[in-house]
């Protein structure tokens, strides 16, 4: 028979405003956290590493500008200074259990940091978990703040992180790439399409230099919504009005986050507004769901501009990375593209829930930040990976066909170029002729028209039909 009592991992008591809880004796976390944990058995899907990492930069920067009023104790201060820390640098990350459906405000995850940080705290002052420890999570630890401005601050903080370090850097390389295929197309005409239809010639450089602009400007777009995430609602606490918070408290903290982490955040001008909405959030996701429409249109261009090899456009050749079936021997597929595209519609499917949390804004507070603040982390994150696995994988190994321009010259549309001359009628005229006979729009223009040979070369000459005086030559960018 199995002793129950040794099977069980030691426990200790801990206390919160509520009263007692049973906490695993290892536990860096207290009551509050616990009744968290058994209060939303959700999803087994804990607030992401970098979300923990801004909240423990923000009770870090609070501790030393709390110590720097004279409102802490300097060892206390310290001490929960080098354990916020140590929170943001990932050494507590299996302390932070609290699902990620929670309390709207994300109290029990601002709840969480408090109580690891206290009881880690009272270990550096020589002291112990639980009941007996040195420092008090909500008393030292949350001194000047409120989850209603923490959570937020955090959520604002963890996102410009990302951005910097997982999607900024994916898009610039992205461009990099696109750029430098631009140039190496140059010299590559081919028949453009509108409504998938045969257009007038277009450089194969210049599809790519399109590309190239799609991304240049996604980052712009992105960088005048990064100012919305810039402002922190910290110094706000409860509802807006700054109680129990010193007055130079938020500005202090905020330039000794940009200080600490190159980040440069702000206290909001409104903390109002700050408190009782995420517009800047809801902003900021719009910023990145145009640019996953960007990076989609340019995954499904080349995906179809590289079809076939033989039944397709087959315009392009894409590395080959994998075999692309388990039946058919020898295909291969354009996965590395297929997989950009679905992370798109992950991305879309987050921003929907970042705009339906956005509508969650009742008075004074927000109600819906913990699942914003992991969709946008998610969003920012899976986007960035996904553009630098496509550059890096797909786009600079493209290799152009002798397809495209092989079939300039059986294009109908190069018959835009007689309009002018003959009229645009009379080219049409030409151009269905062609169509119905299967003939070159040339060969039909020399019986129809009185345009001579060297007119025809001329006119029908597919380098002056793709002059990049109209959006820039191979330098572009």
């Amino acid at each position: 028979m199995t002793d129950v009592s040794q099977a069980m991992p030691p426990m200790r008591i801990e206390r919160d405003s509520m009263g007692e809880m049973v906490v695993p004796d290892s536990a860096y976390y207290g009551a509050s956290t616990q009744r968290a944990v058994l209060n939303f058995p959700i999803s087994g899907i804990e607030m992401p590493r970098r979300f923990i990492w801004a909240l423990g930069t923000i009770k870090q920067g609070a501790a030393v500008v709390n110590r720097e009023l004279g409102l802490l104790d300097p060892r206390i201060a310290d001490a929960i200074a080098q354990a916020a820390h140590e929170v943001a640098e990932g050494k507590f990350d299996d302390q932070f259990p609290v699902d990620v459906f929670q309390t709207g405000s994300g109290t029990s995850t601002n709840m969480n940091a408090n109580e690891v940080i206290a009881n880690r705290a009272s270990e550096l002052l020589g002291g112990q978990r639980g009941a007996k420890r040195l420092v008090h999570p909500n008393d030292q630890v949350n001194m000047g703040q409120s989850s209603n401005d923490v959570i937020p601050s955090a959520m604002h903080l963890a996102a410009l992180a990302a951005l910097r370090d997982d999607l900024q850097p994916a898009l610039d390389r992205l461009e990099t790439v696109l750029l430098n295929k631009s140039r190496e197309f140059w010299s590559i005409i081919k028949t453009g399409r509108t409504h998938l239809q045969d257009a007038t010639p277009i450089r194969l450089g210049q599809e790519f230099l399109g590309y190239a602009g799609q991304v240049e400007r996604a980052k712009l777009r992105l960088e005048r919504a990064r100012a919305d995430l810039s402002e922190l609602a910290l110094g706000g606490t409860a509802v807006g009005t700054g109680i129990n918070t010193h007055e130079e408290f938020a500005a202090r903290v905020t330039a000794w986050i940009s200080a600490q982490t190159g980040i440069e955040v702000t206290e909001t001008t409104n903390h109002f507004q700050a408190q009782s909405t995420i517009d800047g959030v809801v902003s900021f996701s719009g910023a990145v769901r145009s640019t996953a429409i960007s990076l989609m249109k340019i995954a499904n261009d080349i995906r179809f501009l590289a079809s076939g090899p033989r039944a397709g456009l087959g315009e392009l050749i894409l590395p080959e990375v994998q075999p692309g079936s388990s039946i058919m021997p020898g295909k291969v597929n354009p996965v590395i593209a297929e997989s950009l595209i679905q992370v798109v519609a992950q991305v879309l499917g987050n921003d929907t829930t970042i705009v339906t949390s956005g509508q969650w804004g009742f008075f004074e507070l927000n109600l819906m930040i913990p699942v914003a603040a992991f969709n946008l982390l998610q969003e920012i994150t899976l986007l960035g990976r996904a553009a630098a696995n496509f550059a890096n994988q797909c786009v600079v190994g493209i290799q152009a066909t002798s397809r495209g321009p092989a079939l300039v010259e059986q294009g109908l549309a190069i018959a835009t170029a007689l309009a002018p001359v003959i009229g645009y009628d009379k080219a049409a005229a030409i151009a269905k002729e062609a169509a119905k006979t299967g003939r070159t729009v040339r060969e039909v223009a020399r019986e129809q028209t009185n345009l001579s040979e060297a007119e025809l070369d001329d006119l029908l000459n597919p380098e002056k039909q793709v002059q990049p005086g109209l959006g820039g030559g191979p330098a572009a960018g």
